[in-house]
């Protein structure tokens, strides 16, 4: 499957910033509650972005594991070492990676492998899972976090209101109870899926725009059947505004929930 796109960092980092604001529940515990990284781990996070899960495990090994992250985007790379300096350095090394390439590490080298919400953009998952499979070691696991069909229903239906259209399948929902997790699962030789539900509660309108644009921004080409141009865009940002604001005024709030599946196996 050919992912055609690039998401902008500023899109992703506004989203996380929203549900981070917003949401009930702390994702970073349940992964940590999950994992439960140890000192002196070889630690690999793939598509690690501005580096929120390298420093999620930074901390909570207290800076005795070994920690490397990987991305293809050398923007957010330099995002990841600027914070890391600012919360004073550390021995975490950022590193250009892309997931649609051999990794470039010897086999059986780390205890862990993660990617939250990257990973399963990768183009040939057999490839991409079989390079996860090769780099870690007998016994190490791997964690691939990503939503699941369920995910954010209101925000869907609030757009398929607004537009009276179907909604176009996502890369990530609409194939990681399938091909993702039977993928792995037919490389690795324990998989289980596990569940993280957090409603995101907008105390008004506006921020949900936010998240509506930083999720239907041009720049990620995944919905052309609504739109193609800027004027087209932002009338359908206006249409699914007045739908937000209808809600709203029925619901005195707009509660949408993230659903989230985390693939846990090991080699």
């Amino acid at each position: 499957m050919q992912i055609n796109y690039q998401e902008t960092s500023k899109d992703l980092l506004k989203r996380i910033d929203i549900h981070e604001k917003y949401g009930a529940k702390n994702i970073d515990q349940w992964t940590v509650d999950l994992l439960k990284p140890q000192p002196g781990m070889n630690i690999l996070d793939v598509g690690c972005g501005a580096g929120k899960q390298c420093f999620l495990y930074h901390d909570y090994t207290k800076g005795l594991a070994q920690i490397t992250g990987g991305d293809f985007s050398e923007e957010l790379l330099n995002k990841a070492r600027a914070k890391d300096a600012e919360r004073g350095g550390s021995d975490t090394k950022f590193m250009f990676l892309d997931f649609n390439k051999r990794f470039p590490f010897a086999d059986n080298q780390f205890d862990l492998l993660s990617s939250a919400f990257a990973i399963y953009y990768a183009s040939d998952l057999q490839f991409t899972f079989s390079e996860a499979h090769r780099v870690l070691k007998p016994g190490g696991r791997l964690f691939v976090s990503g939503p699941l069909p369920e995910n954010k229903q209101m925000f869907y239906e609030i757009i398929k209101e607004a537009t009276n259209k179907p909604i176009p399948p996502m890369p990530g929902s609409s194939r990681f109870k399938g091909d993702i997790f039977q993928t792995i699962e037919g490389i690795f030789a324990k998989t289980d899926l596990h569940i993280f539900e957090n409603p995101i509660t907008f105390p008004e309108v506006a921020p949900f725009i936010e998240y509506v644009r930083a999720s239907l921004s041009e720049d990620r080409k995944l919905w052309t059947s609504m739109f193609s141009n800027k004027d087209e865009y932002e009338a359908l940002i206006g249409k699914i505004e007045a739908v937000a604001n209808h809600w709203f005024e029925r619901d005195g709030k707009l509660v949408m929930t993230k659903v989230v599946g985390g693939i846990l196996a090991t080699k």
